[in-house]
């Protein structure tokens, strides 16, 4: 008799190893609703086809400039909406951002990203973004830059300097989107992706959960992402971490955030939707305990930043990370294994 209990009740095949661009809403909703033993080893099983499961990448994470955006995202401390206490500052110079750089390396990060708190790249910070580019990539670093949207021209000047990847979150599904930002449309987010798409690089694209969204919200984030004309190739899932002054954070700080379990089913779904994606625990890392990050290890996430700061908020140390490492028997993904 066949075994069909890890199948989807709306689905008349397992999930497939190869990916799918043909997912429905209510196919990825009902991931989700299945038994969680059944969802984590189906998700590790997929994962084990693509990437070795003891093999975690390293990426760190730098903003260039911090603070004083235009845009009104409900979660975070840069917004110029909010008061949060936080002090803008300027783009940091190319040398500075390199010497960052070269200390990430000897950490071992594999990935540098940089990060700047605009709604859009101006044309005349380009250059000065490229010289740190480029620095960064003759490192031999896999460069990754958020920058807001971006041009079709200036995505082409980002491929020229060295540019690898570019992150540019979906944020929540496309039903809850206007709860969280209300200056940026989900189309202008999808038109950024095919700038850098048709650019040539990477995309690094995700979104956060526990911002006050339904499961079947987190569901049409996946939904979205899944069905992108190319899957994202770094997939980030953010726990929102609650800043005081943000709308969301306040209501996160009143009624709680997302519980770890639904966080791994979250995990483990990205992972079935979008199997060749690497899928990062980002922000919100420094409040999970080492069992909660085990089981989304487990699940199908396979990288994390490291370093104490991620953006303005708080992240595990080297040290936290080391021990973290040893205690699952991880290992630091090398750059050739990446995808």
């Amino acid at each position: 008799m066949a075994d069909d209990r890890f199948t989807p009740a709306t689905a008349t095949q397992p999930v497939p190893t190869q990916p799918r661009h043909d997912w429905t809403l209510d196919e990825v909703e009902a991931l989700f609703a299945l038994p969680f033993m059944d969802l984590v080893y189906r998700a590790a099983s997929v994962h084990r086809h693509w990437f070795d499961p003891s093999e975690v990448q390293k990426s760190q994470l730098l903003s260039i400039k911090t603070g004083g955006c235009a845009e009104n995202c409900g979660y975070c401390s840069q917004s110029a909406s909010f008061k949060t206490g936080l002090k803008a500052e300027k783009l940091m110079d190319a040398t500075t951002v390199i010497a960052e750089a070269m200390a990430a390396k000897a950490g071992g990060a594999s990935r540098f990203c940089m990060g700047a708190a605009w709604r859009e790249l101006k044309d005349r910070d380009t250059p000065k973004l490229a010289a740190m580019i480029s620095g960064v990539k003759a490192l031999g670093l896999e460069t990754c830059a958020t920058l807001g949207m971006l041009s079709a021209d200036q995505a082409r000047q980002l491929k020229e300097a060295g540019l690898d990847y570019y992150n540019h979150n979906l944020d929540t599904g496309p039903d809850y989107y206007d709860q969280v930002v209300t200056t940026r449309t989900y189309q202008d987010r999808l038109q950024t992706l095919e700038h850098v798409r048709e650019a040539g690089m990477s995309t690094c694209c995700g979104g956060i959960v526990g911002m006050g969204e339904s499961r079947r919200d987190r569901a049409g984030l996946l939904h979205a992402l899944a069905t992108l004309p190319v899957h994202p190739d770094s997939l980030p899932v953010n726990a929102l971490v609650p800043v005081s002054g943000t709308p969301l954070g306040e209501e996160v700080l009143k009624n709680g955030e997302i519980h770890p379990i639904e966080f791994v089913r979250t995990v483990a779904v990205a992972r079935l939707v979008c199997p060749k994606s690497m899928v990062r625990l980002s922000a919100g890392r420094e409040g999970m305990s080492a069992e909660m990050q085990a089981l989304c290890f487990l699940a199908g996430a396979n990288s994390i930043f490291v370093g104490g700061k991620l953006l303005t908020t708080p992240n595990p140390e080297e040290d936290q990370d080391a021990a973290l490492f040893r205690m699952l028997d991880l290992r630091p993904m090398p750059l050739s294994a990446e995808r």
